[in-house]
């Protein structure tokens, strides 16, 4: 019998272990048992041919790809040991304290039986704390060895981990099932938790199938929140009603103020209704459809686990970038990729507890139950949404700066009302909404590809047209947008209005039924979207229900106008952004004004990517073959013979610029006007491996003190890469050797003042753990990235002006981006650098140099 020597080695008189019997159903979950017997370890078990075949890892499983862990295969285990928690008798077969350390699902890779029996068995984990690629790899044993030794792997994925990150067994050491460490069980009779209250038996239910029905079911009948804290005052008693609908904010053109109002960020992911129900958990989109299977078993999990025994909650699930905002094409990418590692929900709302309704509850109650029922409970994938109680334009103007999309104000005291509501408001940093997706125009760089979308909305009985987006896509985003919806094309014009001739060039009509989500900076004056960029497919809004959304409140702004035609527009220079041609003419023409006093009228390095980053590059200051008219060309007085070099005077010269495929621009220091005197000073701070960001920040603060003691003002840019940029504006009085000797002087001192922290050499190898102070930007010839300029890097990030006060580590060196400046900009009371050449002032010897002197 496959389970003969499990019961051989156990007194079930003794111990609260399950006797067990070998299943017939087919199922494919896993579990880890946290063990603390003679030495503490871990059991690995899998579910196979109806039991846990078992293996003891000595150390635990490691998430570092490649490092292996020594796992002793023992004896099969019964399906209901997956569920065992407690203590097993001293003198007994095992004895001490176990945990449910993790569980969930495994997918084997091939075919596991025979892998199993050939030793080397791949496998997919998806439970609460491991997940991605294994190995259980057998060893070959030595003659007369019993123990059977094999070796568990983690596969090279994107959820492993580099080998100096956080070990998951410290940073995640308690049960999966209860919330409990290994010292708490040891303490706690068998059966009960002074966590959950009872521990009960379950029986162990088949995660069901189609869209949805992967709704995560536990064995612990938690204690509830209600009872340990007490009832929630104004609440109902009532069953579990069905779905409810959401609550919606009202878009306003400015937040309310107030003390009855409180104030959230607006997250840009997914609205979803969790209910939670016999120890399920499912997730319920805005509309109703049971969406719990599209976002992975283990955040499931993680909420059926919560404290409750049945709730209702309001949240949202997001995908945050590297700036910490969530984004909401980043979740696109990662349900179109079934990655949910990424995956977090910021729950906002409770509307029912444990037999209570509490949608008539003051939400600042509601809120405050909220937080202490997730607190400690989920986890980095599982939030509370925390609330400001400063003015709301206060509130708004600090996420925008931080280029979020905005806030979402609520009165404090107000009961939970479905539907569109004045007791919460919404409150954006920029335009964004849904439209209806009624027709495109193929790519003209890929055969199966969209190049943009066409666009309407629901409006005086018809569906109008509002224009096109033709950025923000990804290679796979626009080739997966061709393929669904040729395969709704259709012969008939959608719309109620009449289209132009421009307006229906090349476009291949499609049944007016997918709304896609865009953002764009204005509308125009005959209502037309200005400068929209594509941020996803909503699948969870019927296109019968997209209207203009508060389009006559809207800013309405004339587009700064080019003579510059772009050819290929839908080419995309940032493949993971999305960012296109003409996402980048949209960028440069939002940015124009802010960025023309630093590179009009200055000779130019340009960095090209004529296929995007991912292609070749050329760093170039002469002119090429087909260069646009619009790009200046102008000789050195000092050799004016050489080649020319490049520059721009207007905007057509900039988007001259973005046709002839430059993503970086790089300017002198000094105007075609007095080449020999520069008028700025541009202190590159560039981190060596191992120093942290709060460091850079710390060397940014000293050199502005050495600068102003120097009688310099010092302003302060974002690299767009790793670092920080200092600039000091000059009266062009002095030269370029005067200005490298001075900024060399400053670097040096610095350098040999902390030679632990700063060094000003070049050489890569003296520059780990130290920040290089690089001064070699200021001498003739030499350039630096543009204010506003992007960066050729993945990312699109932008080298940005930022004021002092801004830094922070909250603003990362790449924190702005191509597609969030705009928001920025528009939120800005104060230009940062608006008085950039006011305060120019003439060099001086460097504070330190001085007294070196003496």
């Amino acid at each position: 019998m496959a389970l003969e020597a499990y019961r051989q080695k156990r007194d079930f008189a003794k111990t609260k272990e399950p006797r067990g019997k070998a299943a017939t159903r087919k199922g494919s979950s896993f579990v880890i048992q946290k063990h603390d017997a003679t030495r503490l370890h871990y059991d690995f078990r899998l579910e196979m041919d109806g039991v846990l075949k078992s293996w003891a890892v000595t150390k635990g499983p490691s998430l570092v790809a490649g490092e292996k862990r020594l796992a002793v295969h023992v004896e099969d285990h019964p399906l209901e040991y997956g569920e065992f928690e407690g203590t097993i008798p001293k003198g007994e077969y095992g004895g001490g304290t176990v945990i449910v350390w993790d569980r969930g699902q495994w997918t084997p890779i091939g075919d596991a039986k025979r892998a199993y029996a050939k030793g080397h068995l791949e496998f997919e984990l998806e439970g609460a704390k491991l997940s991605g690629r294994w190995h259980l790899v057998k060893m070959r044993g030595k003659p007369g060895e019993k123990r059977e030794n094999w070796l568990l792997i983690k596969g090279e994925d994107e959820s492993a981990r580099p080998p100096d990150a956080p070990d998951i067994l410290e940073e995640a050491p308690v049960s999966v099932k209860t919330g409990r460490g290994i010292t708490e069980v040891e303490h706690e009779r068998p059966g009960w938790s002074s966590k959950t209250g009872k521990i009960s038996k379950s029986r162990r239910k088949a995660t069901a199938e189609g869209n949805g029905a992967a709704a995560h079911t536990i064995a612990a009948s938690p204690k509830s929140v209600l009872t340990t804290a007490g009832p929630v005052k104004g609440g109902t008693k009532a069953s579990l009603p069905a779905f409810v609908e959401p609550a919606l904010a009202t878009l306003v053109m400015a937040p309310p103020s107030g003390e009855r109002w409180l104030h959230e960020i607006k997250f840009d992911g997914y609205r979803l209704q969790v209910r939670i129900s016999g120890g399920r958990a499912k997730l319920l989109t805005r509309s109703g459809l049971d969406w719990t299977g599209r976002f992975g078993k283990a955040l499931a999990a993680k909420l059926a686990a919560l404290p409750v025994s049945t709730a209702i909650f309001d949240g949202e699930l997001v995908v945050e970038n590297g700036s910490g905002s969530s984004d909401f094409s980043l979740l696109q990418a990662d349900l179109a990729e079934r990655r949910s590692d990424r995956f977090a929900l910021y729950l906002f709302d409770l509307l029912y507890l444990d037999g209570m309704d509490l949608r008539d509850v003051p939400l600042i109650d509601r809120k405050a139950r909220l937080r202490d029922i997730i607190a400690g409970s989920g986890g980095d994938s599982l939030r509370f949404s925390e609330h400001f109680d400063e003015p709301g334009d206060l509130v708004m103007r600090h996420a925008c700066r931080l280029s979020l999309e905005g806030i979402v104000s609520k009165e404090r005291k107000a009961p939970y009302r479905s539907g569109r509501g004045k007791t919460w408001t919404k409150s954006k940093c920029s335009a964004r909404q849904e439209f209806v997706i009624a027709g495109y125009v193929p790519s003209t760089i890929s055969r199966r590809a969209i190049g943009s979308l066409v666009l309407g909305v629901h409006e005086k009985g018809g569906l109008r047209h509002v224009g096109r987006v033709g950025t923000g896509f990804t290679a796979r985003v626009a080739e997966d947008l061709y393929r669904r919806l040729d395969k709704i094309r259709s012969s008939e014009n959608p719309f109620a209005d009449r289209l132009t001739t421009d307006e229906l060039r090349q476009v291949r009509f499609v049944e007016p039924s997918v709304v896609a989500e865009v953002e764009f900076r204005a509308w125009t004056g005959d209502r037309h979207l200005r400068h929209a960029s594509f941020r996803g497919i909503r699948d969870d809004k019927p296109a019968a229900e997209i209207v203009r959304e508060g389009a006559e409140d809207s800013p309405t702004r004339p587009s700064t106008m080019t003579k510059v035609k772009l050819t290929h527009p839908d080419r995309i220079y940032w493949p993971q952004e999305g960012v296109t041609k003409e996402g980048l003419a949209n960028y440069y023409s939002e940015v124009w004004r802010f960025i023309a006093p630093h590179i009009v009228g200055r000779p130019l390095a340009l960095v090209r990517c004529p296929t995007g980053i991912t292609g070749e590059t050329f760093f170039q200051k002469h002119a090429w073959k087909g260069i646009n008219s619009s790009i200046r060309q102008f000789s050195d007085p000092t050799a004016p013979d050489e080649e020319p070099f490049l520059g721009v005077d207007d905007i057509d010269g900039l988007i001259g610029l973005v046709q002839s495929a430059t993503l970086e621009i790089h300017p002198w220091g000094s105007t075609t006007a007095d080449w020999e005197r520069p008028d700025r000073i541009i202190m590159d701070l560039d981190p060596g491996d191992g120093i942290e960001w709060p460091e850079v920040i710390d060397a940014a603060l000293e050199v502005r003190q050495r600068l102003e003691q120097s009688g310099l003002s010092a302003f302060l840019k974002t690299s767009g890469g790793k670092g920080l940029h200092v600039v000091s504006p000059l009266t062009p009085d002095a030269d370029w050797a005067a200005v490298k000797a001075f900024t060399k002087g400053l670097a040096d001192v610095m350098a040999t003042d902390k030679p632990e922290r700063y060094v000003s050499t070049i050489t890569k190898s003296k520059r780990r753990g130290k920040i290089l102070i690089d001064y070699l930007r200021n001498q003739r010839g030499a350039t630096a990235v543009a204010p506003y300029s992007p960066r050729a890097r993945p990312g699109a990030g932008v080298s940005t002006p930022i004021d002092w006060a801004e830094l922070s580590p909250e603003i990362g060196p790449a924190h702005f981006t191509v597609e969030n400046i705009p928001k920025r900009l528009a939120a800005l009371t104060a230009d940062p650098w608006g008085d950039f050449r006011k305060a120019a002032a003439p060099l001086e010897p460097p504070a330190g140099a001085r007294r070196r002197k003496r």
